[in-house]
């Protein structure tokens, strides 16, 4: 942590964020689950079983399409044991994926080095996967994998004919197709596809329960109920099964009900903005956001526009934006923002003006 970060912590924490949902309390979020959960009264599980998990699954599975629906403590779990599943029962442990997955970048090598996975190259850098994608990649094959969106390319997502494509070659190649669906609620109006459309073009997804829906941990995968079982023995197996998931699956039954219905509208405003950016001189990327995270880019030097934009935090009490990083263009900066409900109370052309200010850019219009 550098000295300009701990200011930009420590300016943050008393200001007004945009790019966040508002701060809570653990005592705060308690509260809400508990009273969520008197409210639908909701019991415990035991060990993954019955009360409010097993509700979730049953939620989660009918949004989706799929007969079952398996919960997890973390999504890298959920995520490996399905691919490993889906491994074991194809007969070899090669995935192929983009090679920026997150599994590839956030995850330490545990594909590879916790359940043996090996890994192709579905796509490389921003591209999304198409059925040509999967035929580049010959031999046999244990897996493929979508990420829905690319979050590491700018939350960037394939279209509805790229997707249906890739569905129909592997099911014809009979290559398990998985899903790495994090943030699905907030996709599907880019495509203006239900859910359970969406989830009938693969055979397994994982979903998250914190990216999007504002839990505080948990995920699903939902799949055939054969699967499921598996699913569970390697949930066990690698210490997932814990005495209780109770509390993150609350938080997930409350998400779906609060968050679900506004994923439009934060994209809609995404888009809104990214469009006010354009006319001060920003880039994004995608041009024009498929969901509501998207990436902003500016021109400078990383150290003297962090430089403002911490003092402008310190002096106005409101934060534009997160730091800026070097990105791989040189010359240019970084960003991403993420469009939720403390976004869209704000107009976007003014969010733009501040994010102008901050970083010290001038109008394109003066």
């Amino acid at each position: 942590m550098t000295e300009l970060q701990d200011r930009f912590r420590a300016a943050s924490a008393t200001a007004e964020t945009i790019f966040s949902r508002p701060a809570s309390t653990p005592a705060a979020m308690l509260a809400e689950l508990a009273a969520f959960a008197e409210e639908h009264d909701l019991d415990w599980d035991r060990y993954g079983e019955r009360g409010a998990v097993a509700q979730l699954e049953s939620e989660v599975a009918e949004l989706l399409g799929k007969p079952a629906a398996v919960m997890f403590p973390s999504g890298i779990m959920a995520q490996q044991a399905a691919l490993r599943a889906w491994c074991d029962r194809s007969g070899s442990r090669r995935v192929a994926l983009p090679d920026l997955s997150h599994l590839v970048h956030h995850e330490q090598d545990g594909p590879r080095r916790v359940l043996g996975l090996e890994l192709e190259w579905l796509t490389t850098g921003r591209e999304t996967a198409t059925a040509e994608s999967l035929a580049a990649i010959g031999g046999r094959l244990g897996a493929v994998m979508v990420e829905l969106p690319l979050r590491d390319a700018g939350c960037l997502l394939p279209d509805w004919d790229d997707l249906v494509g890739l569905s129909a070659a592997a099911r014809e190649r009979g290559v398990p197709f998985h899903a790495d669906g994090a943030r699905i609620w907030e996709s599907a109006p880019h495509w203006d596809k239900g859910l359970a459309e969406i989830g009938e073009l693969v055979d397994s997804m994982y979903v998250s329960l914190y990216k999007g829906l504002g839990g505080a941990s948990g995920a699903l995968v939902v799949c055939p109920e054969d699967l499921a079982g598996e699913l569970r023995s390697w949930r066990a197996r690698m210490g997932g099964t814990i005495f209780s998931m109770t509390a993150a699956a609350i938080g997930g039954l409350k998400g779906l009900r609060e968050f679900l219905p506004e994923f439009a509208s934060y994209r809609q405003w995404g888009i809104d903005l990214a469009a006010a950016l354009h006319e001060h001189g920003f880039t994004t990327w995608p041009e024009v956001p498929h969901i509501g995270t998207f990436l902003a880019y500016a021109q400078g030097e990383a150290d003297e526009v962090n430089e403002r934009l911490v003092a402008f935090v310190e002096e106005r009490g409101i934060v534009p934006s997160g730091m800026w990083s070097p990105s791989d263009v040189p010359g240019w900066l970084v960003t991403e923002l993420t469009c939720y409900d403390s976004a869209i109370r704000h107009d976007p052309g003014e969010v733009a003006g501040l994010m102008a200010a901050a970083v010290g850019k001038i109008s394109a219009g003066t």
